[in-house]
């Protein structure tokens, strides 16, 4: 109890792959050299691997929401016809994007918790012929909801328009079959199943949405996806890199590669199920129980508890980082996550903390009744197995 070390349990940033932060120290290393040029090859190339696609890749020196930004800045002109589909906070910033670029958007809100039903989209695009794109969260982090990305896509696909999910949380957590369903902009970020810090995006491609970028007359400097592509195939970046962040990429790429991205996946929906499992035993509701998503799951607060109380306890105890509520759900939820470089040994411990935070503030909790409940997803899962390094 004297002795508290930082836990970094918030759906992104997420924990550090140690490989990757070591590698992370090699970077006092010129990026117009031969050496960078082959770890940036390196990087690009694993990620197409990794994402299974055969459409191209790109990367940026910048968070998720900067390959958003360049997605509507490159492929869009003033005034095209899309279709926003809002289920939480981030719903909220690809309405804010599209008005930002004078975009005409219709919007399909959802209250946060739920998520945009396929058939509500297929109804939207028949009212709307003319629609040029379709924006969509793969994984409503904001609410811990996933969409069915599966359906929207194959439905988007029957049309002129292109489809361009934000998956900086699905990546690693949900399948994402980029080819198969049609999903023409798929975006990613280094902090969160990818196990490396902030500060790297990066999207993938299709031939129909590279179409668009011969037509968009939207502005754009930095955020140039036909530059990026042209730098990219000679093994650098348009811009000055962030260096040490795709040395560190490089390497958990590796790891990944290793493990099998359905294992990456499996890790997140097994930890996802447990943590649904322990909060309900204990007498908790989760926020969104019809779509969850596997990369954090979002808890009601008990009743006449804000949810920020929680939150402050975890830090304050256990020196652990977790995600209070955002937007109009601040103070009424808490989120667990759960995607990258977690195990069930982080679990475990979140969840007993939480029983104590809970009985010191009032909600009573037999100790062990959440926890047992994770034991038992992992032993069904994992006991019986034999063990591998």
């Amino acid at each position: 109890m004297h002795i508290r070390k930082q836990r970094l349990l918030t759906p992104g940033p997420t924990p550090l792959y140690p490989p990757a932060l070591h590698a992370m120290m090699a970077s006092d290393i010129h990026h117009r050299t031969e050496d960078f040029r082959k770890a940036y090859r390196s990087c690009l190339s694993d990620l197409k691997e990794v994402l299974a696609t055969s459409n191209d890749v790109l990367m940026f020196a910048a968070s998720g929401t900067g390959a958003m930004d360049a997605t509507v800045s490159n492929l869009l002109s003033k005034g095209d016809k899309v279709i926003v589909c809002s289920a939480g906070k981030f719903g909220e910033r690809w309405v804010e994007i599209a008005k930002a670029y004078g975009l005409e958007a219709k919007v399909l809100s959802v209250p946060y918790g739920q998520v945009v039903p396929p058939e509500a989209l297929q109804q939207a695009l028949a009212e709307e012929p003319a629609t040029r794109a379709v924006f969509v969260q793969a994984s409503e982090t904001s609410t811990g909801a996933a969409h069915d990305v599966r359906a929207m896509g194959l439905a988007i696909a029957k049309t002129e328009a292109i489809f361009v999910v934000d998956a900086i949380t699905g990546l690693g957590t949900m399948p994402l079959d980029i080819d198969a369903w049609g999903l023409d902009v798929l975006i990613g970020g280094s902090q969160k199943a990818f196990m490396v810090p902030p500060g790297l995006a990066f999207l993938s491609i299709s031939p129909k949405a590279w179409k668009f970028a011969d037509t968009g007359t939207l502005p754009h400097y930095y955020f140039n996806l036909k530059k990026e592509k042209k730098s990219g195939d000679g093994g650098e970046s348009s811009w000055t890199p962030a260096t040490s962040l795709v040395l560190a990429m490089s390497e958990a790429l590796r790891y990944i590669k290793q493990l099998g991205m359905a294992k990456l996946i499996e890790n997140a929906q097994m930890l996802a199920q447990a943590t649904r499992a322990a909060v309900t035993r204990i007498g908790l509701e989760l926020f969104a129980p019809d779509s969850p998503a596997a990369s954090a799951t979002a808890v009601r607060a008990p009743a006449g508890m804000d949810s920020g109380v929680i939150v402050k306890e975890f830090r304050n105890r256990f020196g652990a980082v977790i995600a209070n509520g955002q937007g109009s759900m601040k103070g009424q939820i808490f989120r667990i996550a759960h995607l990258g470089y977690f195990d069930f040994a982080d679990l475990f411990a979140v969840v007993a903390g939480l029983e104590v935070i809970l009985n010191a503030n009032g909600f009573p909790v037999n100790y062990g009744t959440g926890v047992a409940a994770v034991q038992e997803i992992y032993e069904a899962a994992a006991v019986r197995q034999p063990v591998t390094a």
